[in-house]
């Protein structure tokens, strides 16, 4: 059985693109950007959750809203979170420099083991965020959340996975 993917995440993709080139900064200064942090949200593989989620998630945690600036869907639509132009809440000492971003997943369907859930459009979103933002922010360096706690977010190695990505500088 061949699974097709859909082109509509490549769209979605493109329209986050355009809309991140007209982005707004706050008092027109931009946040310096050293470090692009990858997420899940150790949710159980294939369960819907929205940004709307996550964000009720961080409020009821104290948070004023969600911390992430990206949220990468099942299907690899890409959503907005917090603007990018505001300091992110998402990994501890690194989140005045860094933009966080989350994909959806990460535990086993019963949701007891940790798991790479990536679906295939996700795999393809994400690398084509994390190309968008390395060429806004070329000297960003593509980081796990693993690397900065003993969590294991996301459920794979981010850091490892897009190493070359975070060695080039693209323009």
């Amino acid at each position: 059985m061949q699974h097709k993917i859909s082109i509509w995440p490549v769209i979605v993709v493109l329209l986050v693109v355009v809309s991140m080139m007209g982005m707004s900064t706050s008092g027109g200064r931009q946040r310096s950007i050293d470090e692009i942090i990858v997420h899940c949200t150790a949710t159980p593989a294939g369960r819907e959750v929205t940004v709307a989620d996550i964000d009720r998630w961080h409020r009821q945690r104290g948070f004023r809203r969600i911390g992430y600036h990206y949220v990468v869907y099942l299907n690899g639509s890409i959503h907005p979170g917090r603007p990018v132009h505001e300091v992110g809440a998402h990994c501890i000492g690194h989140n005045t420099h860094s933009i966080g971003i989350c994909y959806i997943g990460g535990l086993s369907t019963d949701g007891h083991h940790v798991e790479d859930t990536r679906t295939e459009a996700q795999r393809l979103a994400l690398r084509a965020l994390l190309m968008e933002l390395k060429r806004r922010y070329p000297h960003a360096v593509i980081r796990s959340h693993r690397d900065f706690s003993s969590k294991a977010c996301p459920c794979f190695d981010a850091t490892k996975e897009y190493l070359n990505l975070s060695n080039t500088t693209l323009q």
